[in-house]
C-alpha cells in the first residue's frame, strides 16, 4: 500500500498540472480567433509570457504540457489578448511585443544587441554586423546570425559540404600558392594551389550560399500588407523588413509613423515567408 508521503507527492504533482481557478474564467472568455495573448504576473501586470495563435482560447487552455508552463500559470494573475486578422498579424505582433517587453518565460524572439551576416564581395567573404552595416538593403549578404562565431561556423559547414578552401574563405591563413592541409585530404579542390581557379571557386561558393541569401528590401519605401480575416481586416505597415504596426484601414495605415523598430531576423523571416508565397496583397505607401 502506498505510503502517505508517496500519496502526498502524487497529489502535489497532480495539482501542479491543474489549471488555476483564478485563470479558468478568463481563459474561457478568450476568443477562438487569431491574436496575441499575454500572461501577466502580480507585480504591475508584468508580462511573464507572450504567445500567438490562430485560436487564442484553445492555445491558452493548452498551456499545461510541461513543468515550466505549470510554473508560469501559478505565477500568472491575469491574461490579456490583442486580436489580429490572421496568422501574419499575430506573428508580427508577437515578435514585436517580445522584443519590447522581454517577458520572463519567452526564450525565442528576444531582441539581439547586434545581428551578423556573411558578405560576399569579389570572391572574398567577411562577417558584417548590424551596428555598422545596413542588413536590410545591402546586396550579397548570406544568413542572419546572433554572433560572429555562429556566422563563421555556418561558413565552415558550407566549406566542408562543398570542398571549398578554408584559406580563400579567410578561415585559415596560408602563404599564397601553398596547398592547404584539407586539399591533401581531398577535402578541398585545390583553389589554394592552382588546381582550381579562383573564378571556379567563387562560382561554387555562390551556389553553395544561395539558399542563405538575404533578400534586400525590394520596395522603394513603406508598404502595407493587407490581411483579411474572418471578422476583421488589417493593414500591416512594413519598411526595410521592419514591422511598424497595423491599422484597420489603408488610410489609417498611411498615418503610422516609423518607430524605433529596426531590421531583425525574426520579422524578416516572417515577412519573407508571407511575400514569397506570392499571394500577399501589397499596397505601396511611399
Amino acid at each position: 500500500m502506498p505510503s502517505s508521503a508517496a500519496q502526498a507527492r502524487r497529489s502535489s504533482h497532480a495539482s501542479e498540472y491543474l489549471y488555476p481557478d483564478h485563470l479558468r474564467e478568463v481563459a474561457a472568455a478568450l476568443p477562438r480567433l487569431p491574436g496575441v495573448y499575454t500572461f501577466h504576473g502580480i507585480e504591475g501586470g508584468l508580462p511573464l509570457y507572450i504567445g500567438k495563435s490562430i485560436n487564442v482560447r484553445t492555445r491558452v487552455m493548452d498551456h499545461l504540457r510541461t513543468r515550466e508552463e505549470a510554473a508560469l500559470l501559478r505565477q500568472s494573475r491575469s491574461i490579456s489578448c490583442v486580436r489580429t486578422a490572421g496568422d501574419l498579424g499575430a506573428r508580427l505582433l508577437e515578435a514585436q511585443l517580445v522584443k519590447r517587453q522581454m517577458p520572463l518565460y519567452n526564450r525565442l524572439l528576444r531582441k539581439l544587441p547586434r545581428q551578423f551576416s556573411l558578405r560576399l564581395y569579389r570572391g572574398e567573404v567577411s562577417v558584417v554586423n548590424s551596428a555598422d552595416y545596413e542588413l536590410a538593403s545591402a546586396p550579397m549578404l548570406y544568413g542572419l546570425y546572433s554572433s560572429e562565431r555562429s556566422a563563421l561556423e555556418s561558413l565552415r559547414r558550407v566549406a566542408d559540404d562543398q570542398a571549398l578552401c578554408y584559406s580563400l574563405l579567410g578561415l585559415e591563413r596560408l602563404p599564397k600558392g601553398r596547398a592547404c592541409f584539407r586539399s591533401m585530404l581531398r577535402q578541398c579542390l585545390g583553389a589554394c594551389c592552382g588546381k582550381e581557379t579562383a573564378a571556379e571557386h567563387e562560382l561554387r561558393l555562390r551556389a553553395a550560399l544561395a539558399h542563405l541569401e538575404v533578400t534586400a528590401w525590394p520596395y522603394g519605401g513603406r508598404i502595407a500588407i493587407e490581411e483579411a480575416g474572418e471578422d476583421m481586416t488589417q493593414f500591416h505597415v512594413v519598411d526595410n523588413w521592419a514591422y511598424h504596426g497595423s491599422a484597420p484601414t489603408l488610410a489609417k495605415a498611411r498615418r503610422i509613423k516609423p518607430g524605433a523598430e529596426q531590421f531583425d531576423r525574426d520579422s524578416y523571416k516572417i515577412l519573407r515567408h508571407a511575400l514569397d508565397r506570392g499571394t500577399a496583397v501589397v499596397h505601396l505607401l511611399s
